[in-house]
């Protein structure tokens, strides 16, 4: 509430007759505001908050969210926030993304977010209290009533190597100056996603092959319920990431959470 409408809605010290000339006096509010807010004319701050692209209520999940990425060690680049902002603005019919002054406003608004130049030669540096930090965090969210340990789950991938490497370490002479060579051999790698929960529960594993289509001989054994994805080297990237959230981790875990919070635990996810 702007402090017009506190004045008007408190009135005035006992004993003192509410009249207009008496209200500025112990309210140190301009008479005109007063009268404007008396007859429901907007404040400024008001108008600017009902004309914003998000809500109040979206604008502090949000920052709670890009804190909490933040302390995790993910910090989320300045130029994806406004698709965060549009995935909340969706869910009220909203068709458009905020525009390119937005993020820098929405800074503004909110002094407890800064954007920050990161230098990526010295993150890697003092990593000690990082992952100490890391665990503060995690602490807190785990610890947090609502989460059961049956709904935390730890994601991984692992990458598994169908081939020989071609080439191995020998003794020669000091004085050897001859240029060794080994027959070369092609590296093929496999990559496996697996997920356990806090109580032990695995979720069946996403297979990524190297490949650009999927290809029925993969697999010589049955495997019911495995999931298979493809790449063209074998590895993982953000396209097989949301397929293995949407295709495998939330129809495992959503039924047995029971409309309770997940926690995800994953590296570099």
């Amino acid at each position: 509430m702007d402090r017009a409408s506190q004045a008007l809605a408190q009135g005035l010290p006992l004993g003192v007759r509410r009249t207009w000339a008496a209200l500025p006096e112990h309210s140190d509010v301009r008479l005109t505001t007063l009268w404007y807010r008396a007859r429901g004319r907007q404040s400024m701050e008001d108008k600017a908050q009902g004309q914003q692209y998000l809500t109040p209520e979206e604008e502090k999940a949000l920052v709670s969210f890009l804190l909490l990425i933040s302390n995790l060690g993910q910090p989320i680049q300045v130029k994806y926030i406004p698709s965060f902002a549009f995935s909340l603005a969706r869910q009220r019919s909203v068709t458009k993304p905020p525009n390119k002054n937005w993020p820098r406003a929405f800074e503004k608004r909110h002094p407890k977010v800064k954007a920050r130049a990161l230098d990526w030669r010295r993150h890697e540096k003092h990593i000690y209290p990082k992952i100490t930090h890391w665990f503060e965090v995690i602490e807190r969210v785990i610890l947090d009533p609502a989460i059961r340990p049956e709904n935390v789950y730890n994601m991984d991938e692992t990458g598994v190597m169908l081939s020989m490497l071609g080439s191995v370490k020998v003794l020669v002479g000091k004085d050897d100056l001859r240029n060794y060579r080994g027959a070369g051999v092609k590296r093929t790698v496999v990559t496996a996603i697996e997920c356990v929960s806090g109580d032990g529960r695995s979720l069946l594993p996403l297979t990524i092959w190297p490949a650009s289509t999927h290809r029925s001989n993969w697999t010589t054994y049955p495997t019911p319920g495995w999931h298979y994805a493809y790449s063209e080297n074998g590895y993982n990237d953000s396209k097989i990431n949301l397929e293995w959230l949407t295709r495998v981790f939330d129809p495992q875990t959503k039924g047995r959470a029971n409309s309770k919070p997940r926690v995800l635990i994953s590296d570099g996810f």
